[in-house]
């Protein structure tokens, strides 16, 4: 019997998003089963799933969102459409556009009577200025409190609209894993947009999926490495279509860009449709880029060709590697970033020689687990800090383990002067064994010239008492009784 899953992250086994402590002890409770369940007494801000939901689809072609919550929810969108307006700009489009956002905004009078008649509204809105193919219903904390049923508005609207309505369940306060907004939008392209029976297999054809923080550049970099194995690359669902959609149950198999964007969709692919797929890593640095490579390859039965590709790269990229190293040798580093790239950048920094003193992810599970028994036969017992952003947690533990290179979003660290850097950049490759040469100089760099974050020091003040970084960083996380 195939299982159900529900969208919720939390409700996997054995996954925890409140923890902290030494990489060692949390790598062998978990193997032994002993880890118990906490929660934090106090947060600082989480990223809500909505956010997610929307930023994985807003560049979707022929395709309306309405949000149905208040206002102040669509706030999340400016990012996501300046995302998607910078990646038009590299893709070569002269006409930049927007996405096309309807907000239904909720207000006081709709969480007491209901906000049945505004989301009506806004849907024959998106239909009548747009015509699209496809309306997306974001739902919202504000619409699932007061139990609006947008699946059965959605299925009474329907057939008087022609484009496709697709509501997703991305209420914030279900899940404090973000990753969760990923799958709900997922869940609900495979209920109202995929043919429910299985089609015929398309030779040839793998779907790419990738989240809108994957670069043109990578993109067209991953792209080649497919090519190498002589497959057709359905990349989905940014920048993509309602054709391309479509097409998702043709494809003989399935990988993914970044380890956690679409993991469990896959599964339903393979469960649903008998599409197998290579559930791998992010293929950033050396050890990386290999094992998703071969994990793709050796799916489709091209695994000697792969393995030639990668004798061949690594001829070439290996010995370009010392000179870097020369440079980064000993480096201590801290880490923080999304459960796929916080993991890709710990693997990274062992190309460079250089030792990880602290990590920062939203999310400890079985896919956590593999990657920090790997990272534990390189680095000492470093720190791994389990959270859902929590900058008060994350400046204590740079304060205290003063690395020499902050690797991440840097608008804390930075402010201690330390040199930082992240592995993301939108105009160029940094997946792939080109993007190693890359990231290893821009680290080097950074590590060399921290003039602006030094002089920025003395000036920037962080808002928390001397006291606080004498404290216990984890004391906030308690066991759930």
């Amino acid at each position: 019997m195939a299982r159900t899953y529900s969208g919720i992250r939390e409700t996997r086994p054995y996954t925890y998003n409140d923890l902290g402590g030494g990489s060692v002890p949390i790598s062998e409770d978990f193997e032994k089963q002993c880890l118990k369940l906490a929660d934090r007494s106090f947060s600082q801000g989480l990223q809500c799933q909505q956010i997610n939901s929307i930023s994985a689809l807003v560049s979707l072609e022929e395709s309306v969102f309405v949000i149905h919550s208040p206002q102040g929810c669509s706030g999340c969108v400016t990012g996501a459409a300046d995302g998607y307006r910078v990646g038009q700009a590299h893709r070569g489009v002269k006409l930049i556009k927007s996405p096309r956002v309807i907000i239904s905004n909720l207000d006081q009078n709709d969480i007491i009577m209901g906000g049945e008649a505004k989301l009506r509204e806004a849907v024959a809105l998106a239909e009548k200025r747009y015509a699209p193919k496809m309306i997306f219903i974001f739902t919202s904390c504000a619409s699932g409190i007061i139990g609006d049923d947008v699946d059965a508005i959605a299925a009474d609207i329907q057939p008087g609209v022609n484009a496709k309505l697709v509501p997703i369940h991305c209420d914030g306060f279900k899940s404090k894993v973000c990753a969760s907004g990923f799958d709900a939008a997922f869940i609900a392209i495979q209920k109202y947009l995929l043919p429910q029976e299985p089609q015929p297999r398309e030779k040839g054809l793998v779907n790419l999926f990738a989240p809108t923080s994957i670069s043109y550049k990578d993109q067209r970099e991953i792209e080649r490495m497919l090519g190498l194995l002589e497959v057709k690359v359905n990349y989905i669902p940014f920048y993509s279509s309602y054709e391309k959609i479509q097409k998702i149950t043709t494809a003989e198999a399935s990988t993914s860009i970044c380890k956690v964007f679409a993991d469990e969709f896959m599964k339903e692919l393979d469960e649903t449709y008998g599409i197998p797929y290579a559930h791998t890593v992010m293929p950033i640095g050396v050890r990386n880029t290999d094992k998703w490579f071969l994990g793709i390859a050796e799916l489709i039965g091209k695994g000697d060709l792969a393995r030639g590709y990668i004798e061949k790269e690594h001829a070439r990229v290996l010995p370009q590697l010392e000179g870097i190293k020369k440079r980064l040798q000993g480096k201590r580093v801290f880490i923080c970033g999304g459960t796929g790239r916080s993991f890709a950048a710990a693997a990274l920094i062992d190309d460079f020689g250089m030792e990880l003193v602290g990590l920062e992810t939203p999310t400890y599970d079985l896919d956590a687990q593999i990657d920090v028994e790997y990272l534990n036969g390189i680095h000492k017992n470093y720190v791994i800090d389990v959270a859902n952003m929590q900058p008060f947690e994350q400046v204590n533990l740079v304060n205290k383990l003063k690395p020499d290179l902050f690797i991440g979003v840097p608008t804390w660290s930075a402010r201690f002067g330390i040199p930082t850097t992240h592995v993301l950049d939108p105009k160029r490759a940094t997946m792939g064994y080109d993007g190693i040469l890359y990231l290893g100089n821009k680290i080097a760099d950074q590590i060399e010239h921290p003039g602006f974050n030094r002089k920025l020091a003395p000036y920037a003040r962080l808002p928390y008492k001397k006291s606080w970084y004498e404290k216990d960083a984890f004391q906030f996380i308690k066991e759930v009784k």
